[in-house]
């Protein structure tokens, strides 16, 4: 019998093991020099002491200025505070990271504490430190560039880790993006994990409706995933393109639509989008662009000028962050980058409106709703937290889900601080 999505195939471009292999993270205890430690330390007790959290110590003391609060206030409690220190010394933020996955700290509110430091501590940190930061940072590697063969590599250390990894804490739609939630009065979005899968087909149905997508539109998707979008486009009868780097999600996406008897307008394709060619009625691409690489977004943008048709449609899902703080990452490696997406970097939309602009694209909508993304990270990460056992079912080790648990309540709390905006954006053709 065919698979379904409950039971799909499992495929892996490494063993899970080594994604996050622990001998790798705590060789970073070694880098920190002692002076380095004790500055991390001097700069991470003056802030904390500000913030409006605790810091539980191995002695049982707590700092931080959370003591004066009447409401529930989030703790970091340190359990090996020295390599802390020393990872805080030598790599800073990478090295916050990495000591949760090596398990030298925990929190039982890990997205709320996360917020209150993506949310306050920049104001923090003293001036000229935030001016040397770039001095000090962590380059990225040059094998990482999304060149062509590039690429694929970084979508693939990603994406193709397993199909039934995802399964376990994506809803059945397999939709890795922000989904759009109802709200309540307060404008805030409302829902658990069992109506994610609605909320979900009202974020792309919401995409396709102003990208004009209907009966016989050729539509071309850049960035498959598991083939949500392209299958609610085809449920309307559009002949859909879509493309992937990704082996495994073309032939997951090939086995959907068949299974849904789709399979005749859904075309799944294995390219990249600088090899794409023809015209489409519309051309949407979801939360892929923060896949491309500053240096090649002018190609990104090009061709989606190319590919779109006289009088087409072009339409956008981005994760957005501030163009100063977008600049001052550029060419850094962070934690995220390191361990969980190779190759990214998150535009801001003044990059997003200068690029389109470039390319002879014109702006007809915009919508925001990071308060959703935010909501939707929270239910991924606490069904991630339900089925810990079967993610070590499959293979991966204490750290690889350390890291999964950093990284989903690091992303929430970006979006929760307002560090991190999502938007939906379609333009027309100049």
């Amino acid at each position: 019998m065919e698979q379904s999505l409950d039971t799909p195939a499992v495929t892996r471009s490494a063993g899970p093991s080594e994604s996050a292999p622990l001998a790798a993270v705590a060789a970073g205890v070694g880098r920190g020099g002692p002076v380095r430690a004790k500055v991390a330390e001097w700069l991470f007790r003056s802030a904390t002491a500000k913030l409006p959290l605790l810091v539980r110590y191995p002695d049982g003391r707590t700092e931080g200025a959370g003591h004066h609060r009447s409401r529930a206030t989030p703790v970091m409690v340190l359990h090996d505070p020295r390599s802390f220190f020393r990872r805080l010394g030598a790599s800073r933020l990478i090295g916050f990271g990495e000591s949760y996955q090596a398990g030298e700290w925990d929190s039982p509110e890990l997205a709320e504490l996360l917020t209150v430091f993506a949310a306050e501590l920049p104001r923090l940190v003293p001036a000229p430190l935030q001016t040397l930061r770039r001095a000090f940072d962590q380059r990225r590697p040059r094998s990482e560039a999304n060149s062509p063969r590039g690429a694929r590599r970084n979508i693939e250390r990603h994406y193709d880790l397993s199909d039934e990894l995802f399964a376990l804490f994506l809803d059945e739609t397999m939709t890795y993006s922000a989904a759009l939630f109802q709200h309540d009065a307060l404008g805030l979005p409302v829902g658990g994990f069992d109506v994610l899968a609605e909320a979900q087909c009202r974020k792309l149905d919401r995409l396709l409706d102003r990208c004009g997508v209907g009966d016989r539109t050729r539509l071309l998707e850049i960035g498959s995933g598991w083939g949500s979008l392209a299958l609610r486009a085809a449920s309307r009868g559009a002949r859909v393109t879509t493309i992937t780097l990704s082996s495994n999600q073309q032939d997951t996406v090939r086995r959907r639509a068949a299974a849904a008897g789709l399979g005749d307008l859904v075309d799944v394709r294995l390219m990249d989008y600088r090899d794409a060619r023809g015209q489409y009625d519309a051309v949407v691409s979801v939360e892929m662009i923060e896949a491309v690489g500053r240096e090649h977004w002018p190609a990104y943008f090009s061709a989606l000028r190319r590919l779109t048709a006289p009088g087409g449609r072009i339409g956008l899902q981005a994760i957005t962050m501030p163009h100063q703080r977008m600049l001052a990452a550029a060419g850094s490696q962070t934690w995220i980058t390191k361990h969980i997406f190779p190759g990214g970097i998150i535009p801001s939309r003044a990059a997003i409106r200068s690029e389109s602009q470039t390319a002879g694209l014109h702006q007809l909508h915009e919508f925001a709703f990071g308060s959703d993304y935010a909501h939707t990270l929270r239910l991924w990460r606490d069904r991630f937290a339900e089925r810990r056992e079967s993610v070590a079912a499959l293979g991966f080790d204490e750290t690889f889900r350390r890291t999964w648990e950093l990284y989903l309540a690091y992303s929430e709390a970006g979006f929760a601080a307002g560090y991190l905006d999502v938007h939906q954006m379609v333009f027309g053709i100049d």
